[in-house]
């Protein structure tokens, strides 16, 4: 198991026909203790990893949120929205199948958002992205991104795959910014700029 950085640069998905990006975190109390800090661990926070599909440098399609299947044909699935980050696991995952993409999609951005009104990365702990290698049917966990979220930002530009020529690699950004929060539009300007 790999630790993959920016640094890194690109990574050949030679022989990987299926990807998931998977990012779990925990619900934290912030600086609350007591009654409320339990309180708000029960509730959680809000977090979605969102996968943006690129023509060139336009955004075309968007899984996550509320659109699981976006391309209509399952080259790009979302596992839907998990609203409080409990339980053990991946909370949110998105499967690329490669040879199933448009030919005209030229990359997918993955970015994990504080989206919805409430929710920020402050208010969760333990984040932490997953590259899995699903070839084959089943997942084997290749690689982590550790994200630096120590940050006022609400989004996180993690990684995006890009296809040059036949092939498709991997390219860690973990790159935070701003994000209007509820503002679709926002968000796929803060995706075209990584």
């Amino acid at each position: 198991m790999i630790t993959l950085k920016k640094e890194d640069g690109p990574a050949d998905l030679d022989g990987v026909t299926h990807l998931s990006i998977g990012v779990s975190w925990d619900p934290t109390a912030g600086s609350s203790g007591g009654m409320m800090g339990m309180l708000r661990r029960k509730s959680g926070t809000d977090l979605d990893l969102i996968a943006i599909a690129m023509q060139d440098g336009d955004p075309v399609r968007l899984a996550g949120l509320d659109s699981l299947d976006p391309m209509g044909n399952g080259s790009l699935v979302h596992s839907g929205d998990n609203q409080t980050g409990r339980g053990d696991g991946d909370d949110e995952t998105v499967t690329v199948e490669f040879a199933r993409i448009p030919p005209n999609i030229t990359s997918i951005v993955f970015v994990a958002a504080a989206y919805k009104k409430g929710s920020s990365f402050q208010k969760a702990r333990n984040i932490s992205f997953k590259v899995y290698d699903a070839t084959g049917g089943s997942s084997q966990q290749v690689a982590d991104i550790w994200p630096s979220l120590l940050t006022q930002d609400n989004g996180c530009a993690v990684a995006k795959v890009v296809r040059v020529g036949g092939a498709w690699k991997l390219e860690v950004i973990n790159t935070t910014g701003k994000i209007k929060q509820g503002n679709e539009h926002a968000l796929m300007r803060f995706a075209v700029s990584k």
